[in-house]
């Protein structure tokens, strides 16, 4: 298979992990929107949310959940969006989430996500 996304969890392409278990992956986005931009990833590779159980389902919104409350304390924002493309406008054919930090007047990056990933590996 061909997915760059197997192949970060695979690890023959290196990521900014910032979370990782025996199910889910979450890194730095390497071309992201705004400061913080991350994926929520399972494991297996599924190319369509349809396909999900309801395990897998539970247990990416706790991820979900945990990595949104770290991203809002650690780079300091208020509002989060996470989003899934779906369809046409999934660029990457392996299902993943967006969570993006809003800093609500910033329109682009200011730090390198090697800036970012200092920032959420660190130690509270």
């Amino acid at each position: 298979m061909d997915c760059i996304f197997c192949k970060i969890i695979n690890g023959e392409i290196p990521s900014k992990k910032i979370y990782e278990d025996d199910k889910a992956i979450v890194f730095m986005d390497i071309n992201p929107n705004i400061d913080g931009h991350c994926l929520i990833v399972p494991k297996k590779h599924y190319t369509d949310f349809k396909e999900l159980d309801d395990e897998i389902i539970l247990h990416i919104e706790k991820i979900k959940r945990e990595m949104t409350d770290k991203l809002m304390k650690k780079l300091n924002v208020n509002a989060m969006t996470i989003s899934m493309n779906y369809g046409e406008s999934q660029i990457v054919k392996h299902v993943h989430i967006h969570l993006l930090p809003n800093f609500i007047v910033k329109m682009k990056p200011e730090k390198s996500v090697d800036e970012v990933y200092e920032i959420l590996k660190s130690e509270d």
